[in-house]
């Protein structure tokens, strides 16, 4: 049981991280990204962009989709312009995995005393929200090898090893696992960053891995959900197109679990590397079939969910 709550704590310095990083890079540059998205998306290959942009930098699909559903709350985007961006979140957020991947765990305390550093410069608030980012970096690349390292001991724990064994059996319970785990703990980095350092243990198989990481992307759908209850019809919509997207790409790819797990092993050595390009290639692909038909997606998300018709 020690294990679970090493775990759990482990998890818990990881969202705390991921929160520091967040919160930092979004205090640096909020009103520049806000005004961005609502005056530069007028196509949607210029959403797709500046979401990739726009969630690169804050390190998080959710919070600019939560973003996203305020400015077409607010009738600063059209409904039609948010899926662009959406899109391109999709895509911005595998940064995230692809960072937490490099090997600089010798770098972790250093990162962590200059952030601290920095954070105690109070006349500044470049500095402060600069020191708050670092010192979120390190608690997320410490809480990576926490992961890793609590992966064995968790796996010889009888019904853990059981569970990992029901889902390496089923690609369809893997998948629903990662939705329900991306749901409770509302991060689908944080999701497959747990993903990560159990298949870098061995604890898990590849296929299996990836069908995790593909639910991961529709239970982080929860989050522009709950964000659109309350708000107008378009910001609705909004959250619909974002759960539409993700729902109907990981439909799709769940037949392609396999080969995409076999590109993966072709283009990385590690399996957690090979997990975080997976990743790339799932969403990039995803958002580069959708994007020339966002004008017909519009139209039907507001057939089936607005029977008022709403505008797009």
């Amino acid at each position: 049981m020690i294990q679970l709550l090493y775990f759990v704590l482990t998890l818990g310095l990881f969202l705390f991280g991921m929160y520091l990083v967040r919160t930092g890079l979004f205090n640096l540059s909020a009103d520049k990204l806000k005004h961005w998205l609502a005056t530069l998306t007028d196509a949607p290959w210029k959403g797709l962009i500046l979401g990739t942009v726009v969630t690169a930098i804050l390190q998080s699909s959710s919070a600019v989709t939560i973003i996203v559903i305020g400015l077409v709350a607010g009738q600063m985007l059209k409904f039609s312009q948010a899926i662009g961006i959406i899109l391109g979140a999709n895509i911005g957020t595998t940064f995230t995995t692809e960072i937490i991947t490099l090997d600089i765990e010798s770098m972790i305390i250093p990162i962590a005393i200059i952030g601290a550093v920095l954070m105690l410069i109070k006349r500044s608030n470049i500095f402060r929200n600069t020191g708050m980012a670092l010192v979120g970096l390190s608690a997320v690349f410490g809480a990576m090898w926490g992961f890793k390292t609590l992966a064995a001991p968790l796996t010889e724990m009888a019904y853990i090893d059981q569970l990992f064994l029901t889902l390496d059996d089923s690609r369809l319970l893997a998948v629903l696992g990662g939705v329900i785990i991306c749901a409770i703990i509302q991060s689908s980095t944080a999701t497959t960053g747990i993903t990560m350092g159990f298949i870098a243990s061995g604890a898990l198989n590849l296929d299996t891995a990836v069908a995790i990481v593909l639910g991961a992307n529709v239970g982080t759908c929860i989050d522009a959900w709950l964000a659109s209850i309350g708000a107008g019809r378009e910001a609705k919509l909004t959250a619909w197109s974002h759960i539409w997207i993700n729902v109907l790409g990981v439909i799709a790819f769940i037949p392609l679990i396999g080969v995409i797990a076999n590109i993966g092993t072709m283009l990385a050595d590690r399996p957690d590397v090979q997990i975080a390009h997976i990743s790339v290639i799932f969403n990039v692909t995803c958002s580069l079939i959708i994007l020339p038909f966002t004008g017909k997606l519009a139209n039907l998300i507001t057939k089936i969910h607005d029977r008022k018709n709403v505008q797009v």
